[in-house]
């Protein structure tokens, strides 16, 4: 049997968001969630044509245009966990960006990449205190 564009959709979408985001509501529960899950993740992030981190980084940079520190960082730590991005690779992207958005929103997305480093920093720590 075939998968659902839905059911794909969730899918794509824990794998994109590494599982960190709570799950969508029930099918017919939220119609903005059902149009989300099969038109953008159950469609267009499957689609193979360009592969993740394409789509990543292309999203990073809209999301910075916007001024979107929070769902900058959402989209930053994902790509981390996936090692689609590493530190050096978001400072750069964020770097290239002040020259298209400004600085002022540059400087956001940096305080944001700045915030989500001191976060995995702390969480490293914390695993590596003995009990």
């Amino acid at each position: 049997m075939s998968q659902s564009l839905r059911d794909k959709g969730i899918e794509m979408f824990n794998t994109v968001y590494c599982g960190d985001l709570p799950q969508p509501p029930a099918p017919g529960a939220d119609k903005f969630f059902d149009f989300m899950l099969e038109g953008l993740f159950g469609k267009l992030w499957a689609d193979s044509t360009l592969s993740l981190r394409d789509r990543r980084l292309l999203l990073l940079g809209a999301i910075a245009a916007q001024g979107e520190d929070m769902t900058w960082t959402i989209q930053a730590r994902s790509a981390m966990k996936r090692g689609e991005l590493n530190q050096q690779e978001l400072e750069e992207i964020i770097l290239f960006l002040t020259q298209y958005i400004g600085y002022p929103r540059a400087s956001k997305m940096r305080m944001a990449l700045m915030g989500l480093l001191a976060q995995q920093k702390q969480a490293l720590q914390a695993e590596q205190k003995p009990a």
